[in-house]
């Protein structure tokens, strides 16, 4: 029992539907249906007949949703095995690695690293200048409303 709960915590890290949490998952449902059938020969009321309907549904959905999401996962790894046979990258960040590799290593080759460390860098536009606030106006004064309209002025000015 204590392994199920360790499974459980463990498996809500784990992407994906995992049997540990699915299990869980029926196990409410069935409680919950058990619950409101309960209830109903309780009150005899149609509310707990809406809610049976409505939780059924939910509960038909989420094994529903497991069991096409597991579907399409091994989908995918049928796709990457097949992929993997045919010597083509599992994916397009593997191809720009390589070619950032390449690249970096000509540019090593031809001109050195000083070329290398000028190639990495971009210049950095400064978009304006910044303006310090007086010490005669505390920040507690000052409203947001205020701010807002130096804000408004201060792209009026610019744009100007």
């Amino acid at each position: 029992m204590a392994s199920f709960f360790v499974e459980l915590w463990e498996g809500i890290f784990t992407p994906g539907p995992t049997p540990t949490i699915l299990k869980a998952t029926n196990i409410t449902f069935a409680a919950l249906q058990l619950v409101l059938g309960a209830l109903l020969l309780a009150t005899y009321s149609v509310h707990f007949v809406v809610l049976s309907v409505l939780c059924g549904g939910l509960w038909w959905s989420v094994n529903w949703f497991a069991k096409e999401l597991r579907a399409a996962q091994q989908q995918q790894e049928e796709e990457e095995k097949k992929k993997k046979k045919l010597g083509v990258p599992a994916s397009d960040t593997e191809v720009e690695g390589r070619v950032a590799r390449r690249r970096s290593a000509r540019i090593k080759k031809s001109a050195g690293a000083g070329a290398a460390a000028k190639a990495d860098v971009e210049p950095v536009e400064t978009k304006g200048e910044l303006k310090q606030r007086s010490l005669a106006e505390s920040v507690s004064s000052v409203s947001t409303e205020d701010e807002w309209e130096r804000v408004s002025e201060n792209e009026r000015d610019k744009d100007k």
